[in-house]
């Protein structure tokens, strides 16, 4: 994680509408709810399919943009 996503998002919140998408590590992830709960669904570095929640993608670091 840069210290650039870190400034970047410094006090901002993750997006809670269906659909949202937001930047980790050059991946795309996509807020989806099912069963009650909200998970980040995305593809990892082997383009395998993964899910984080909230906490683990704001451990990670995120960004709106693709660029961060």
């Amino acid at each position: 994680m840069s210290a650039e996503t870190i400034s970047q998002q410094a006090g901002a919140a993750l997006p809670t509408a269906p659909c949202s998408v937001v930047w980790s590590q050059g991946h795309a992830y996509v807020l989806e709810y099912s069963g009650g709960g909200a998970r980040w669904v995305g593809f990892d570095a082997f383009g395998r399919p993964t899910a984080l929640s909230a906490t683990a993608l704001e451990r990670q670091g995120w960004t709106h943009t693709r660029t961060g």
